[in-house]
C-alpha cells in the first residue's frame, strides 16, 4: 500500500472542476468529484493500476481515467505517489503539463 498526495495544482484541478459542473447541477459535480477524489484508493492499493501516460517519456508517469478526466500521478517510490493534476480527456495533454 502506498501513500496517496495531491497535490496544490491537483487540488485546484479539483476545485475548478466542481466550479465548473455545478454550474448547470450541484448533484452531478458532487458525484463526479466524489469519483474522481475515490480514485486515491485505488492508487493506494495498486500504484501500477493506471496505465502509462502516453504523451510523457517519464514511465514512473500513470493515469487512471474516470469519466471525462484523467488523473495523473506519479509514483516516487515504493511507499508513495502523488496526484499531478485531474486532466479533461477533450483537452490536448503536453509534458509541460505535467
Amino acid at each position: 500500500m502506498v501513500k496517496v498526495v495531491w497535490t496544490q495544482r491537483a487540488l485546484y484541478d479539483l476545485e475548478d472542476i466542481g466550479d465548473y459542473i455545478s454550474k448547470d447541477s450541484f448533484k452531478y459535480a458532487k458525484l463526479t468529484l466524489e469519483k474522481l477524489i475515490d480514485t486515491a484508493s485505488l492508487i493506494e492499493q495498486n500504484p501500477l493500476l493506471g496505465r502509462r501516460v502516453p504523451e510523457s517519456k517519464d514511465k514512473t508517469i500513470r493515469e487512471i481515467i474516470k469519466g471525462n478526466y484523467r488523473v495523473i500521478y506519479q509514483i516516487r517510490n515504493e511507499s508513495s505517489a502523488f496526484i499531478l493534476t485531474v486532466f479533461h480527456t477533450a483537452r490536448l495533454l503536453s509534458e509541460k503539463n505535467l
